[in-house]
């Protein structure tokens, strides 16, 4: 490897430090109804979001909840020492992509059938701390 390069790579390998990411694969929910409450909790504070989404009614947020869970506990992973809490960790950016869709068959008036595509959805979430922002 060049002497550029490694400098490059040793710089994102630095600034991936204080950076946390989860993902979440084939969610079987349609990629719009995730990315409402993703939208609620992007640039949101941790304890914030986590309350967000555990007093929400939409059925995504229990998903969502469960992922920023993992994502915390990635971070806590790669800074051993540190609590999550006095960090100051907020969600940096919630990505929301439409994954495989099944093809299915409804049933519609004389006989006929009418194709109908159940959407799924893959989230990755990052999560990094404040004061790098």
């Amino acid at each position: 490897m060049g002497a550029r390069k490694k400098i490059s790579a040793d710089k994102r390998k630095e600034a991936m430090k204080t950076v946390a990411m989860a993902q979440l694969r084939n969610v079987p929910t349609s990629p719009r109804r995730m990315r409402q409450v993703a939208d609620t909790i992007r640039g949101v504070e941790v304890n914030k979001a986590l309350g967000l989404l555990r007093f929400s009614t939409r059925h995504s947020s229990r998903d969502l909840e469960k992922l920023l869970m993992s994502a915390i506990a990635n971070w806590q992973a790669k800074n051993e020492g540190l609590k999550a809490d006095e960090a100051g960790l907020f969600v940096k950016s919630i990505q929301v992509n439409e994954a495989r869709g099944l093809k299915r068959m409804l049933p519609a008036p004389q006989g006929r059938a009418y194709r109908m595509k159940k959407r799924s959805n893959h989230v990755s979430l990052i999560v990094d701390t404040a004061n790098q922002a």
